[in-house]
């Protein structure tokens, strides 16, 4: 039996993710735990067409971030990890800090604690050294660290390309199998330039030919 994967949407632009994210997870049968911070909701409506029953309905259950007694609070109720999507700079103080004010802390943290896998989408640029280090004590505790920075070697051609690169590399860190983006397999225009070894009657047709070059 497969443990359910505890999501977690805060305040920082970019919530499409989250969003683009639960439905990736619906769709491949994945069972998703929510937490959808106050200012995810305020940013759900400036930044996408989408209601909060619409992003509700997405998840198998839903928390309020203020409900601390959840099932998710606990290490007791088992979970394949947590992804933060997007994480803002608050969630990302609060959880490196251990400051569990609040459901989204209190859940990261029982997953750095229960040695399971957290993924914080970090939105915010650019970053100063207050940033980065909280970054690198999150990492310290065992978080992995994975702002949305598109790579374009698989073309992409629409904004939905670029979101499903980053939600495909957190899904990638749960080893759940997709096929959101094309991976590299090596630059294959330069393995279509490749130089071929001449077979030995081409190699005789050569020398020939500049034989007769030489002759002129």
């Amino acid at each position: 039996m497969t443990h359910p994967l505890v999501v977690a949407v805060t305040g920082a632009t970019g919530v499409i993710y989250g969003v683009e994210l639960l439905k990736v997870l619906k769709d491949l049968g994945e069972e998703t735990h929510l937490i959808l911070s106050e200012s995810a909701g305020r940013n759900l409506k400036i930044e996408t067409e989408y209601e909060l029953d619409d992003v509700r309905e997405l998840a198998d259950v839903v928390y309020s971030n203020k409900d601390i007694g959840a099932a998710v609070a606990s290490g007791s109720f088992l979970t394949r990890g947590m992804v933060v999507v997007p994480c803002t700079i608050k969630s990302l103080s609060a959880i490196a800090n251990s400051y569990n004010d609040n459901l989204v802390a209190r859940a990261a943290d029982v997953t750095l604690k229960e040695k399971r896998r957290l993924v914080l989408m970090v939105r915010e640029t650019p970053l100063h050294k207050g940033h980065l280090d909280l970054m690198s004590r999150a990492a310290d505790l065992g978080a992995t660290i994975l702002p949305p920075m598109p790579s374009f070697y698989h073309g992409p051609q629409t904004i939905q390309d670029i979101i499903n690169q980053s939600i495909g590399k957190v899904l990638d860190q749960f080893s759940i199998e997709h096929t959101l983006f094309r991976r590299w397999k090596g630059d294959e225009r330069v393995t279509d330039r490749e130089v071929k070894t001449p077979s030995k009657d081409k190699v005789e047709e050569l020398e020939s030919r500049f034989g007769e070059i030489k002759r002129l």
